[in-house]
């Protein structure tokens, strides 16, 4: 079949641009541009043929569907010749049923969408494999561009680096300096990409980034560029996939720049457009109290926005206080009934170690997702029959320092609840049995 999509105006103004050119706002508004596919070409196809498909391609080896990402490539982007197409094998990632955490606040139906089980650790692999093909495609046809840049907290870097790497495209990543872990700093200078690190935040990094890629040849890899989106918009398809094509009742996600969400419901809204299912989730987006405009907006209906001074927060990649993708998420939380709440730094740090108590290793981003998830069921908001999956973003191995402060009851402003240092005794058999006993309550 013949498919293809477009960018296009989300204000409304009807401008569109082909996905192979080098822009990221109209030209007319200012608006940010959506990716958008010709929908009815897709519904030649019935809801079942749909489902059948991607059922097939599920972990073949056929190339590239058996990418998560690629496995959808009519929805997400049809143009890419197989051949241009930079993929990792990226999605499929567990959805963990978190049984234990759930009975213990009383929402047995509880599921942790891993997103960090991928090759750079974090969601950001599904979108830029989608980014990258499309770059190798530009260039295979032509177009003049010299490398690939991108302003990130870490995540958004690491998967740059390494599909630039793979397809043997320069990248250029501009870090805010001391404002990263080190896992996350040394991926990309592994991969061999121009890291930049500069005396400055998140917000700042992006707004110098904009201006560098003003020059065509330096093309734009943040999700102000809504190519990747459409790789993680495919998070919410996998989802309902991994439970026969059932709807859950909430999907919790942690947000800073708003493109993941933004992606989540895009996705979903395309699923119900085409027939697959029939009703949406609720959607709650789950902000650090240090980096909250989304929730401060949400304050008031979204009637005001503000940008914020993002302040120090744990949950380092969620550190934005002027988000590209404010317009996206509103909109997409408008659609979904969607809330928004925040979590302290005591809050998060103490909901991931919680969780990890019950076998899952939770990066701070996920805690605050879990933090606003324990808010939401004190609250009754969250039902006990409900089925929610909250969104892990990324791998814990990534906070090395994060987890080692909490256990040594070091992180500023969080009261250490679940902390549980190793305990030094000297080398003898009655020093660890007692130590045993002790512990076990013997």
């Amino acid at each position: 079949m013949s498919y293809h999509c477009w960018f296009e105006c989300i204000r409304g103004c009807g401008r569109r641009y082909s996905i192979y050119d080098v822009v990221y706002r109209c030209e007319d508004c200012g608006g940010l541009l959506d990716v958008e596919h010709d929908l009815e070409a897709l519904k030649d196809r019935s809801p079942a043929e749909w489902k059948q498909l991607f059922e097939q391609r599920t972990r073949t080896n056929q190339w590239p569907y058996g990418s998560g990402v690629w496995g959808k490539k009519e929805w997400v982007c049809p143009q890419v010749e197989n051949e241009n197409v930079v993929s990792m094998y990226e999605g499929h990632t567990n959805c963990f049923w978190a049984e234990r955490l759930g009975k213990e606040i009383g929402v047995p139906d509880l599921w942790v969408k891993l997103c960090g089980n991928s090759h750079t650790g974090s969601f950001k692999d599904l979108g830029m494999t989608v980014l990258v093909s499309v770059v190798k495609q530009m260039m295979a046809d032509g177009k003049p561009i010299r490398a690939v840049a991108c302003a990130s907290t870490g995540d958004t870097s690491a998967a740059l680096a390494a599909y630039a790497a793979a397809a043997g495209i320069p990248a250029v990543i501009l870090l805010p300096r001391g404002k990263v872990s080190t896992a996350q700093l040394v991926q990309p200078i592994a991969n061999g990409a121009l890291v930049l690190a500069l005396d400055t935040d998140f917000d700042g990094c992006m707004r110098i980034v904009q201006e560098l890629t003003t020059d065509p040849t330096i093309y734009l890899a943040n999700s102000m560029n809504s190519l990747r989106m459409e790789g993680q918009k495919t998070v919410g398809i996998e989802i309902v996939q991994q439970f026969d094509w059932e709807v859950p009742d909430w999907i919790i996600i942690p947000v800073g720049n708003l493109g993941n969400v933004s992606a989540l419901g895009k996705g979903l809204l395309m699923m119900r457009e085409l027939g697959l299912i029939d009703k949406l989730p609720r959607i709650a987006c789950a902000q650090a109290e240090r980096a909250n405009p989304l929730y401060l907006s949400y304050l008031t209906g979204f009637q005001e926005y503000r940008p914020v001074k993002a302040q120090k927060t744990l949950a380092s990649a969620i550190q934005i206080g002027d988000p590209v993708s404010y317009e996206r998420a509103v909109k997409v939380l408008r659609a979904f009934e969607g809330i928004v709440e925040q979590a302290s730094e005591d809050e998060l740090a103490n909901a991931a170690a919680r969780a990890d108590r019950t076998g899952m290793y939770c990066c701070p981003h996920t805690g605050v997702a879990l933090a606003v998830l324990f808010k939401l069921v004190e609250r009754g908001q969250i039902k006990p029959s409900d089925r929610v999956v909250v969104i892990s973003t990324a791998h814990g191995l990534k906070f090395t320092n994060f987890k080692v402060g909490y256990h040594d009851q070091n992180l500023d402003e969080v009261i250490s609840r679940h902390a549980n240092p190793p305990l030094e005794l000297r080398a003898d058999y009655s020093a660890v049995s007692e130590a045993i006993n002790r512990a076990f309550g013997y």
